[in-house]
């Protein structure tokens, strides 16, 4: 169990530096990640949705359909909590690059 934790773990870390740089594919990953509780990890729709809804800003048709995808399994209070969520993990990489 220790060792699936910690794979999630550096999945996740990984991925939020390269989604720290930019990376819409690292976006994407971590909404599949959260969407589908791989690598061990817990499932969270309003994040999973968070990272779909931020690589669908870069133009990814396949975020934007598995966001739309998972939105059909939330409620309303979710979906704007994950676009808070994305708009505050957005603000954040603009006052880092200031």
């Amino acid at each position: 169990m220790a060792n699936s934790e910690k794979s999630a773990r550096f999945l996740i870390e990984s991925r939020l530096r390269d989604a720290a740089r930019g990376s819409a594919d690292a976006c994407f990953d971590l909404g599949v990640v959260y969407s589908s509780g791989a690598e061990g990890v817990t499932i969270d729709l309003v994040e999973a949705h968070k990272w779909f809804n931020i690589a669908a800003m870069t133009g990814s048709t396949e975020a934007q359909a598995c966001r739309a995808d998972i939105a059909e399994d939330m409620t309303a209070r979710e979906i704007i909590e994950a676009q808070k969520a994305a708009r505050a993990w957005l603000r954040g990489l603009e006052s880092r690059a200031a």
